[in-house]
């Protein structure tokens, strides 16, 4: 769930890795996995997903992330 949240916040596979403190591999592995069970093609689908389901909500500025471990 962190992981589609962060992506539908518009992180990198490499700032999500550093805000879970988890490898970039990890991430993509986490990525495809999550493509597949909600049936979606690209990111752009996952961000309409995340939206939809109310996992996240519209910010005003760019966000500006942290990671887990320090918050």
């Amino acid at each position: 769930m962190d992981v589609l949240r962060l992506v539908s916040r518009g992180a990198t596979n490499d700032e999500s890795a550093d805000v879970l403190v988890i490898s970039e591999a990890t991430v993509k592995t986490h990525i495809t996995r999550i493509f597949d069970k909600l049936g979606l093609r690209d990111r752009g689908a996952a961000i309409v997903f995340a939206f939809d389901q109310n996992l996240v909500q519209p910010m005003r500025s760019k966000p500006e992330f942290e990671r887990i471990a320090d918050a």
